[in-house]
């Protein structure tokens, strides 16, 4: 029971419990808009998008954006998804697997990088933070990597080894922040990123989230 005890899942909010990806999309082309690039669809976001953000503008300019640029792309895309978020729900069983997972002794908590003052409130809408031990969203600048976060996320939990959690999130960044912090990662393929970016990184690869808690379980014990 010790090892099963200690397990712990960090989970990823956009895209993975959080299933966003119209407001991503719209709020991705809102920002294109104001440099008069060509509007992307779903899947061309999913196989260009990469962290750091800048990096994912560069493949689709042909360069890098400009500070000036990327504050106007940045802003209008946090306005926008701000305006849209309210017409996204949870992905679906999403519920039913953090309560599951609570109900079976185990602990879980949330890191996103979106930003912390706007995630709490929105987590608490939808009547799922008392299954978490710590909801943690992005203080600082943004378009940055998870890792540094993650480090602080799970120094802030008490009882919790990094070599018995497992990250469950739905872009490659997630598991470059487990593996910084020496934690497990499976990778969800109903978000930002396509399978084959996924799988490029090397960690299990699911299609929904009842697998990645079945994985996330077993490796957890098998720490």
């Amino acid at each position: 029971m010790g090892k099963q005890k200690a397990a712990h899942i960090v989970w990823d909010w956009n895209g993975t419990l959080f299933h966003d990806n119209d407001a991503i999309i719209g709020a991705t082309n809102a920002a294109f808009v104001e440099l008069g690039l060509e509007p992307i669809t779903l899947e061309q976001y999913r196989a260009l998008y990469c962290v750091p953000v800048p990096k994912f503008y560069e493949r689709l300019m042909g360069r890098l954006p400009t500070d000036a640029e990327w504050e106007v792309m940045d802003d209008v895309f946090h306005r926008y998804y701000a305006e849209h978020r309210v017409r996204c729900g949870l992905t679906e069983g999403a519920v039913e697997l953090l309560t599951g997972w609570r109900s079976a002794g185990h602990s879980q908590s949330l890191l996103s990088m979106y930003v912390h003052d706007e995630l709490v409130p929105l987590v608490r809408g939808f009547g799922i933070e008392p299954h978490f031990v710590r909801v943690d969203g992005r203080t600082g600048p943004s378009g940055g990597s998870k890792a540094e976060h993650m480090v602080r996320h799970l120094q802030a939990l008490t009882g919790v080894q990094a070599a018995r959690t497992v990250v469950i999130g739905d872009a490659a960044d997630d598991a470059v922040a487990a593996l910084h912090v020496g934690a497990r990662a499976v990778l969800y393929t109903g978000g930002s990123h396509s399978r084959a970016s996924l799988e490029v990184v090397g960690v299990p690869v699911v299609d929904t989230l009842g697998e990645a808690v079945e994985v996330a379980g077993r490796l957890a014990a098998a720490a």
